[in-house]
């Protein structure tokens, strides 16, 4: 099989005109399916006055996209190792294609969820097919920290670009714009792909580990699912905490049938490998911490200070200039202090920057600390993210690098799911907006920063 860690690369540390090609278009497939995630957050009220979503309902738009992300994200991964990661990847962006359609031509409640749904399979599938085909085409080392730096930055540029596109479609068009957008693009990537990348998988011929598939995407689903329903419903909904004890029992069995399995679907050398384990960690509380955030922050600015959505999306625009800024810093600073400190380091100005936020007021004064705030936050978030990919898929062979990719974008999609109805349960459990956001966002901080303390101190024995 061809695969991508065969080019040539023109000297050290330095890339080849086709791998500028390949990371161009890997970074375009994977900042639109950033920008796929939050497009549509903005547009909600549109959508649901649109369609006749009722107001308890219109979680289910972001949850049908949510649980089949998160949920078939480490078994996609796999898959990609296995029968080619091109092939995933195309698969992916012609389902995204697809179910975008759908999204945007839907005349129903029930054809809309069927456009996310699709959508959200479509990014399990595409998004680790596209960062593993990114860590293979690239070596370990500054090439591939580079590479992932630059993928890091797009991607959290494209969830607060979805943020901003979102507003500024519906306000100009329309609601269904936010999914028919995809299309056209979707489209030039499936036309593209095949020119300039080459099939990659794994070389050995390890089969589908079945039980494991099952056990692992059964439990992700009701894990994803208990979250989302306790966050609408409360933390004592009775189908909530029966989806999450579900969950707890398929992981549970998950893990037992790899021990036992002679082709695991994620072999446990890999799961306990202190650098994927860690990395992993400090991944997961970056996402959940910096996505509840923008929530938080969002709630400020439209329920606090009565900003439009539109004007809310372009004041959150100056955090993902602050991460899109730490995406591209963060190569060099791993490259002088090691990924380790990098992801401790990052976790720490994050937590700096969100307590500063506790100096917001219930006037417009606050605005400029707000965005020199979530600015350097930002950039801090996105050097820890940075560090948590290259710790994550560090010294692992090319065969398993989907894997590696699939438990990271696994990582990324239950932190995101996790982390707003978390934060949300705080925020609103006091009796003033102000006051809940401050809760809130003093917890953020302490999370983002008791995370810096463990991933330094346990990934100092790696």
């Amino acid at each position: 099989m061809t695969t991508l860690t065969t080019a040539a690369v023109a000297a050290p540390g330095r890339m080849s005109s086709r791998h500028k090609l390949i990371l161009t278009l890997l970074l375009g497939a994977q900042f639109m399916l950033a920008i796929d995630f939050s497009i549509l957050n903005v547009a909600l009220p549109a959508v649901g006055e649109g369609l006749g979503f009722s107001l308890g309902s219109l979680q289910w738009i972001a949850t049908a996209f949510a649980l089949p992300a998160a949920g078939f994200t480490l078994l996609f991964g796999r898959v990609a190792d296995l029968f080619g990661r091109r092939r995933m990847l195309l698969a992916g962006m012609a389902l995204l294609a697809a179910g975008s359609l759908i999204g945007g031509l839907a005349a129903s409640p029930a054809m809309l969820l069927v456009g996310r749904v699709l959508q959200g399979l479509a990014t399990a599938i595409a998004t680790p097919a596209a960062l593993s085909l990114l860590t293979t085409s690239f070596p370990e080392g500054p090439l591939r920290t580079r590479a992932l730096g630059l993928s890091g930055a797009l991607m959290s540029a494209g969830f607060t670009v979805g943020a901003i596109l979102g507003g500024l479609l519906t306000a100009l068009l329309s609601w269904r714009w936010a999914f028919l957008i995809n299309v056209p693009v979707a489209v030039l990537i499936l036309a593209v792909t095949p020119a300039l990348v080459g099939e990659s998988r794994a070389r050995d011929a390890a089969r589908l580990d079945v039980p494991g598939a099952v056990t692992v995407t059964g439990g992700l689903l009701a894990l994803v699912y208990g979250i989302t329903a306790a966050g609408a419903h409360g933390w004592s909904d009775v189908p909530a905490l029966a989806a999450l004890a579900a969950a707890a029992v398929l992981l549970v069995a998950f893990v037992l049938v790899e021990r036992r399995s002679p082709a695991p679907l994620a072999p446990l050398h890999v799961l306990t490998r202190r650098t994927v384990t860690w990395g992993n960690a400090g991944g997961f509380i970056a996402f959940a911490t910096e996505t509840s955030l923008v929530f938080l922050m969002t709630l400020y600015l439209q329920q606090v200070l009565g900003f439009s959505p539109l004007t809310t999306g372009l004041a959150l625009g100056v955090l993902g200039a602050g991460t899109f800024a730490g995406g591209v810093a963060a190569p060099r600073i791993m490259g002088r202090f090691g990924g380790r400190a990098a992801l401790a380091g990052g976790l720490v100005l994050q937590a700096a920057a969100t307590a500063a936020l506790l100096g917001l007021g219930a006037d417009r004064d606050g605005l400029p600390l707000l965005l020199a705030a979530t600015a350097i936050g930002g950039f801090g978030n996105l050097v820890a993210i940075v560090a948590f990919m290259g710790l994550a898929t560090a010294g692992l062979p090319d065969r398993e690098q989907g894997l590696a990719t699939g438990l990271a974008t696994m990582t990324q999609q239950v932190a995101i799911t996790l982390g707003i109805p978390v934060m949300s349960a705080v925020a609103t459990a006091n009796a003033s907006v102000l006051g809940g956001v401050h809760t809130a966002t003093l917890a953020n901080a302490a999370i983002a920063l008791i995370g810096a303390g463990l991933t330094a101190a346990f990934l100092r024995r790696a």
